[in-house]
C-alpha cells in the first residue's frame, strides 16, 4: 500500500503553540487521529487572524476546506506543547494548499505534517471565487 508522503518547503511563514489537553487524547494514551485535525484547525484560525482575517472574512469572502492529507511521524501526549507551523502554496485560481508541520516544543520531535486544501467561497452567493488579492498581499507581509 502506498503511503501518503507530504513534502514541505524549508520555511513555513506562520507559527503558533498549542497545548494538548486530555480531550485530545485517545484510549491508547496519545493524540487521537481525528483530533489532530482539530488542533490543525485551531492553528488555521490563528493563521488567518495573523493575516488580519477570519475564515469567514478574507477580503469579504470566506474559505471552505476542499481536502486534507496528513502524515504521522510520532506520538504526542497530554500536556505536550505543539509548535504548528503553516504556510500557503500550490495556488490555483480559486484556492491553495495550507501546508503545515507539527513538532513537540521541547524536543522538536516531529509529530505530524500535512496539507489542507482551501478554496475561497462567497457564502451569500454559494459559489467559489478567485483568491482575494488581500490574502496574497498579507501573505507577502509575513516573515
Amino acid at each position: 500500500m502506498t503511503r501518503v508522503q507530504i513534502k514541505l518547503p524549508e520555511q513555513l511563514s506562520f507559527s503558533t503553540h498549542i497545548t494538548l489537553y486530555q480531550s485530545h487524547i485517545n484510549y491508547g494514551g496519545h493524540l487521537d487521529n481525528a483530533l489532530l485535525l482539530t488542533v490543525v484547525s485551531e492553528a488555521r484560525v490563528r493563521f488567518f487572524k495573523a493575516l488580519g482575517c477570519t475564515e469567514l472574512d478574507v477580503g469579504g469572502v470566506g474559505i471552505i476546506v476542499s481536502d486534507a492529507a496528513l502524515q504521522y511521524r510520532s506520538e504526542a501526549f497530554q500536556g505536550e506543547v505543539m509548535v504548528v507551523r503553516m504556510g500557503a502554496a500550490n495556488f490555483s485560481r480559486k484556492g491553495c494548499d495550507l501546508l503545515w508541520c507539527m513538532n513537540e516544543q521541547s524536543t522538536e520531535r516531529e509529530v505530524a505534517r500535512g496539507k489542507t486544501g482551501i478554496v475561497f467561497f462567497d457564502y451569500a452567493g454559494h459559489k467559489t471565487v478567485p483568491v482575494p488579492q488581500v490574502f496574497l498581499d498579507r501573505l507577502a507581509q509575513l516573515p
